[in-house]
């Protein structure tokens, strides 16, 4: 594994914050996700998620900083709108896999979300004249409830500890999507929550 902060740094630097859009599990997911893995992310080079910050990312957009004044009042009133004709999705999370960065549990099905990712991206691009990268350019959904901070060249203690400790798939109805102003210290994301929209007219 590699450092997930050293792949981004150079698109998004820490102390930075970039808005994105994020479907956020409910507490007592994060909650089991957190306490049931705690053995495995908390190992040195791998730094945990905690239960507060899990998510499942469905777009990163621009700097803050760069937004135009009125811009993100705009985005939130068109997705808004946009997602209120929306279902809710149900969603289910795996047993955690080792990826090139980070311990991620693969999120399905994925075309549900990519059709809100496809919303996202098309309602950034209006609202902001295409200034900005969607990423990613290819949605699958995920949770990543650790990061890698360093070089980890033996994956396979890992793996080995994952085929002994998992927990059954986790399943969840997303009743809304989070526009948040989002950054990171090297070590841990943190956000600001600017917005929640409501999918299907959820209260």
């Amino acid at each position: 594994m590699e450092s997930f902060f050293d792949r981004v740094r150079h698109r998004w630097p820490a102390g930075r914050e970039d808005l994105h859009v994020h479907i956020l599990p409910p507490p007592e997911i994060s909650a089991v996700l957190f306490e049931h893995y705690r053995d495995l992310t908390h190992r040195d080079p791998l730094v945990p998620v905690g239960p507060e910050w899990l998510h499942v990312t469905l777009l990163h957009s621009g700097p803050m900083a760069e937004w135009h004044p009125g811009e993100v009042e705009a985005l939130v009133d068109q997705l808004g709108t946009r997602l209120a004709d929306a279902e809710p999705v149900t969603l289910t999370l795996h047993r955690p896999n080792v990826g090139a960065v980070a311990l991620e549990c693969s999120c399905t099905p994925g075309e549900p979300t990519r059709q809100l990712w496809r919303a996202c991206a098309e309602e950034i691009s209006s609202v902001t004249g295409n200034r900005f990268p969607l990423i990613p350019t290819v949605h699958y959904p995920h949770a990543s409830i650790a990061y890698s901070t360093g070089k980890l060249a033996e994956r396979a203690e890992l793996k080995a500890w994952l085929s002994d400790h998992h927990t059954d798939p986790l399943t969840f109805i997303a009743h809304r999507v989070a526009v948040v102003a989002q950054q990171h210290d090297e070590r841990e994301i943190t956000w600001r929550l600017l917005a929640e929209l409501p999918l299907g007219g959820a209260a």
